[in-house]
């Protein structure tokens, strides 16, 4: 009984230790081994001077242009501000910069603030405490980049009832190309449609390469600052090689040397949003880098090589800029692999199938908080059959409970005895000290990829359940459901057999009220998920502890093994 009990807290205890220092770690703390944290927490971010300029001319670029990401240089102190436009679509207002034309800002319509009630999510930013953006230019020579002033041509600005919406720039003939941008807004899509059409304008061949970036800086994003729960800020790249791969801003570089590919795209992520450059097929390699551009600011983006330019030639070149939730069909059928950016990590395997089984119920209940307790519910069903034999086990540790007590009185200061006795106790009464164990580790990885599921999904993301709860992502406002959930695991402990130490009896208690603590900072869809499934657990145990005639909440004497 005693290994058996130990196994368990081992396993529940290391658990929860892991996870609470990958919390620390992921929120810009130390963690409990000392590391120091991944970046520091709201640090001013750099000013507009220090946003990535383009690389230098092709006279002075090294032999290995291909490798050179856009580098950082400050603006010129006389340059003229940058003028905005202001693009309304159905989901979203957007502002282009005449600078670069570079996407600088992005309100997401249907998503709600954290920080700032009644306003909504801003994902891209450019002021003066934010920095996030999508920047594109050209480089191999001095062509037009992401810091040369455009020209927005006269256009449609707000969607109205139209299907799609369209803005044009173009600049000035710089080394002999011109440069024309194409926006193209669809109604009811996060993703943006980006031409960019080359024109040789000079009088000698010219080989542009074009480079697409996403620049932000690394602050934790409103919000999500949480010392219970982590959540992954930063950039990340995918290739059909290598696959998906992130990586945190502490560990980037200055001089970051470009990974070659033959595919991919890059996103920078944040908790339940992200955007993405997904650049078109194109047969041959390409250069997907991360970089540090200054203090606080970072880079993610992919440089592709454009066919060489005849003059008085025009080529074009199509990529998709994704700024939106992290919805998994969306992504997924945007780019292979996009649909990773929601990360769960080791459990993806089971995350995403569980993941699926509750969009489909909730197809049929319409209703995320009750979609939750029926998956929770055939998750315990699946598993009926080990749960009931762990349970089998513990009810007949706790009928022989006191017989186990008696012994040890019996046999105090004779710990050979004492054991042997209990060895024949349990082979007297078919006990496997060890039953109960493997049913519960079995369980252990669905029921963390579940925690996860519920933790990513920004369809939970201000989704109501009943009453009180309007926001399923966010904890409970008056900590209701939170102290429900510690009286059930209460209640769990006393349906448990009672160990006959004494210490290991004050820490049956005593463990479940230190990690209850936690669920009062928890969202509300996580809370309720764990009620659900104690609840669960409760009926199954106390109606295994009555079928087998053991005490409900006291030990009693064992009526003879079933």
């Amino acid at each position: 009984m005693d290994l058996r009990r130990s196994v368990l807290w081992v396993v529940f205890t290391m658990s929860m230790i892991f996870l609470y220092n990958s919390w620390l770690r992921y929120n810009g703390e130390t963690d409990l081994f000392g590391t120091p944290p991944a970046h520091p927490a709201q640090v001013a971010s750099a000013p507009t001077s220090a946003v990535p300029q383009a690389a230098p001319s092709a006279a002075r670029l090294p032999a290995t242009a291909a490798a050179t990401a856009p580098l950082a240089a400050p603006a010129a102190a006389s340059e003229p501000a940058a003028q905005l436009t202001t693009i309304h679509t159905d989901l979203m207002d957007l502002k282009i910069s005449s600078r670069g034309g570079n996407l600088v800002y992005a309100k997401l319509l249907k998503y709600e603030s954290r920080t700032e009630p009644g306003k909504n999510v801003v994902l891209f930013d450019d002021s003066a405490n934010n920095k996030y953006m999508a920047q594109s230019g050209l480089i191999g020579g001095d062509f037009p980049n992401h810091e040369t002033e455009m020209t927005v041509l006269p256009g449609p600005r707000d969607m109205g009832n139209a299907k799609t919406l369209q803005v044009k720039l173009v600049s000035p003939d710089l080394g002999g190309v011109r440069l024309e941008r194409t926006y193209t807004f669809t109604r009811d899509s996060y993703v943006v449609d980006v031409r960019n059409t080359i024109t040789n304008t000079g009088t000698t061949p010219v080989s542009p390469q074009l480079y697409m970036q996403l620049v932000r800086d690394g602050n934790t994003p409103p919000g999500d600052e949480s010392h219970f729960y982590h959540t992954y800020t930063g950039p990340a790249y995918y290739d059909n090689a290598s696959k998906f791969q992130k990586f945190e801003f502490k560990d980037l570089k200055t001089n970051e040397a470009p990974k070659k590919a033959d595919s991919g795209w890059v996103a920078m992520i944040q908790h339940y949003f992200v955007s993405a450059w997904v650049p078109q097929p194109y047969d041959g390699p390409r250069d997907l880098y991360t970089r540090k551009l200054g203090d606080n600011l970072y880079a993610v983006g992919v440089i592709q090589p454009l066919a060489q330019i005849a003059p008085g030639k025009t080529i074009t070149t199509d990529a998709k800029l994704f700024v939106g939730p992290e919805l998994e069909s969306t992504l997924g059928a945007l780019a292979p692999g996009l649909e990773l950016v929601k990360d769960y990590g080791w459990v993806t395997i089971l995350a995403k199938p569980i993941f699926w089984l509750l969009e489909l119920i909730h197809k049929v209940v319409q209703n995320w908080g009750w979609s939750i307790i029926v998956l929770t519910l055939l998750i315990k069903l699946a598993f009926f059959p080990l749960t009931a034999a762990s349970y089998k086990s513990m009810a007949r540790m706790k009928a022989v409970g006191p017989r186990i007590t008696a012994l040890r009185e019996t046999y105090k200061g004779d710990q050979a005895k004492m054991n042997q006795a209990m060895v024949e106790l349990y082979r007297k009464e078919k006990i496997n000290p060890l039953g109960g164990c493997l049913p519960i580790v079995i369980q252990i990885p669905v029921f963390i990829a579940l925690y996860w599921v519920l933790l990513s999904s920004v369809e939970l993301r201000g989704a109501p359940w009943i009453l009180w709860i309007h926001d399923l992502s966010a904890k409970d406002p008056y900590y209701i459901l939170p102290a429900i959930m510690t009286a059930t695991s209460f209640l769990q402990v006393k349906l448990n057999p009672t160990p006959p130490d004494p210490m290991q009896a004050r820490l049956m208690w005593i463990m479940p009220a230190a990690f209850s603590i936690m669920f009062f900072f928890f969202p509300a869809g996580l809370v309720l998920y764990w009620l659900t499934n104690n609840s669960t657990s409760i009926a199954q145990q106390w109606f295994i502890n009555k079928k087998m005639g053991v005490g409900v909440l006291t030990d009693t004497p064992a009526k003879p093994a079933q």
